[in-house]
């Protein structure tokens, strides 16, 4: 009938699952690498998309809490419900290189003030044999970390820095809970979110190098030891999340996966986070090197975001349709 067409689509958005934020993420960090790499105008194609995403995520995601409190009660104590707060900081970190501060800052408030809302929920239904997404709550806390060190340094905010320093290794903690939780199996097993495991160690390493980049003249934020623990504790996470990349590559090709499924958007975030976090590791350790490698992770990654986003179109449209049938 002329005039139907909104229901069906509105049906669809309302059955939206809370890991659909990892599409936010994946699409934020990709337009972060590339701005990295100097692609400003698909950078900020990139960012706009982000921006539009997570818009319309932000006002279902109010819109659920005001008129179905049951739902986003038991929704918000999941691990994929941390995906709205990380893709507010990742949203954040690429609106912070526009010179943008006070927005930024804005979102990094958003961001903390719904992390801290949520983690607590998450973090007590932890239990062994999870699937990757248990990883998410360190994801959640690094991306406070990468947002408020790079506030710090445009804004040279000793405070902002100490305290994402003290974010940082509280995620590093989460890590070591999560892995501790997290079911091996999911490796050759899981839809997608597997992945999770390593881009966690990437936005980790991401997180380092820009506390170590927060540093500047007039500052003096670290001693010579705390700056050579972190270069140190940055270098080995990075070389961590490259080892989780290659073991869940292989699974991939050992056990291909090739239906969509909407936790696919938790492998293109890592993959995504690796290039960036190895970009940023390049630059902060001064090892020119590893640009080379970053480029190449990156446009792998704008590829999966690719086949991902189309394979999301086709999923969106056989539900609309099936959705108007009934």
């Amino acid at each position: 009938m002329p005039g139907s067409s909104p229901l069906p689509l509105r049906a669809w958005w309302a059955r939206r699952s809370p890991a659909a934020g990892a599409a936010v993420m994946a699409t934020g960090v990709l337009s972060v690498g590339l701005h990295l790499t100097g692609h400003e105008t698909l950078s900020r194609l990139a960012l706009a998309l982000t921006a539009a995403a997570w818009l319309a995520l932000a006002a279902h995601f109010a819109a659920e809490l005001l008129r179905d409190r049951a739902r986003w009660t038991a929704e918000a104590g999941t691990p994929a419900a941390l995906t709205s707060a990380a893709a507010t900081a990742v949203l954040g970190t690429r609106v912070a290189a526009l010179d943008r501060p006070a927005l930024a800052g804005a979102l990094l408030a958003l961001a903390t003030v719904v992390w801290a809302a949520l983690i607590g929920r998450v973090v007590r239904r932890w239990e062994r044999g999870m699937p990757g997404a248990v990883f998410l709550g360190c994801v959640a806390t690094q991306g406070l970390a990468v947002l408020g060190a790079t506030l710090a340094a445009e804004e040279a905010t000793g405070w902002l820095a100490r305290a994402a320093m003290v974010v940082f290794w509280l995620g590093l903690l989460l890590y070591v809970l999560a892995l501790l939780r997290f079911d091996p199996r999911q490796v050759l097993e899981g839809a997608g979110d597997q992945w999770v495991a390593g881009g966690a160690l990437a936005i980790c390493a991401l997180a380092g190098s820009k506390l170590l980049a927060a540093d500047g003249p007039g500052l003096y934020l670290w001693n010579d030891d705390a700056r050579g623990v972190l270069r140190t504790v940055t270098a080995t996470l990075l070389v961590l999340d490259l080892g989780w990349y290659v073991v869940l590559l292989a699974a991939e090709v050992a056990r291909p996966r090739p239906c969509y499924d909407v936790r696919r958007w938790a492998t293109v975030f890592p993959m995504g986070m690796t290039a960036a976090a190895t970009l940023s590791v390049a630059a902060a350790l001064d090892v020119p090197w590893l640009k080379g490698p970053g480029q190449v992770l990156l446009w792998v990654a704008v590829a999966a975001w690719i086949v991902v986003a189309v394979g999301a179109v086709r999923s969106a449209g056989e539900d609309v349709r099936s959705t108007a049938r009934r």
